[in-house]
């Protein structure tokens, strides 16, 4: 079973590396890696250039955002399943694809969801908060929470019979996605343990309050477009989860 990992990125050269790295590092045999570059003014192409083949395929040219660029690098997969990658991210570790494939294939799921992991941005082993899916249920979707989607790994078919991520959203375009396949067509799902991803601090989600604001402002928009019944006191009741986050770490044993 093909893997499609798509990486979008635009002046990505401080951590572009390591986020290839750590893909180039699994021990999947059927991944296809694909990187949508945003037309860098840093050496990001230059990095890509530098890899050769090793990355499947990368496009560098204009977009008009994030997401858009997230709807090419599904447009131009071959995978039967499709999973995210930050460019300032890392794969957790070297087993993290072989993990989610057979967890998929032994289950009969359509989708995982697994762990991920806030660290420090120079220190990937200082972790800051501990974002799990355990627990996660599609109605969680009325109270603004979603599963961590750079652990949400599903199949390309259901990007063409439900869509791709809506573009008018800036921030929470992937909590539509994911709430239109797991809350409003009921894909199926299994929770993976592991922690699958490392993500720095940082992003269009993590900005400070305008964007705390903007993003909960977005997801009731998103709510009220896709019929999902909820309310400002839900969604910002989100946030004493949160809080228990920033005190939990991962299993050592993972």
């Amino acid at each position: 079973m093909k893997v499609s990992i798509i990486t979008v990125c635009f002046n990505a050269q401080k951590y572009i590396k390591s986020c290839i790295d750590s893909v180039l590092m699994q021990d999947y045999p059927e991944i296809e890696y694909i990187i949508i570059e945003g037309k860098s003014k840093d050496n990001t192409v230059e990095i890509l250039k530098s890899y050769g083949d090793k990355i499947t395929r990368w496009i560098s040219e204009p977009d008009k955002g994030l997401y858009d660029a997230m709807n090419k690098g599904v447009a131009l997969a071959t995978g039967e399943v499709i999973g995210f990658l930050n460019a300032d991210d890392v794969m957790a570790y070297s087993g993290a694809v072989s993990d989610v494939i057979k967890t998929m294939q032994e289950q009969k799921s359509d989708a995982i969801i697994g762990d991920v992991v806030h660290t420090k941005e120079e220190n990937l082993d200082e972790v800051i908060r501990h974002h799990h899916s355990r627990g996660y249920k599609p109605s969680h979707f009325e109270w603004g929470m979603m599963p961590a989607h750079l652990s949400f790994y599903t199949r390309k078919k259901f990007y063409t019979e439900f869509g791709g991520f809506d573009t008018q959203f800036r921030i929470c375009a992937d909590y539509d996605l994911m709430m239109r396949f797991l809350y409003i067509h009921k894909i199926s799902y299994h929770y993976l343990p592991k922690v699958l991803v490392k993500m720095r601090t940082g992003g269009l989600s993590n900005q400070g309050l305008k964007s705390i604001i903007r993003i909960n402002k977005e997801i009731k928009k998103s709510c009220m477009k896709n019929n999902v019944p909820t309310n400002w006191l839900k969604i910002y009741s989100k946030y004493f989860v949160k809080v228990f986050q920033l005190v939990q770490r991962p299993d050592e044993k993972q």
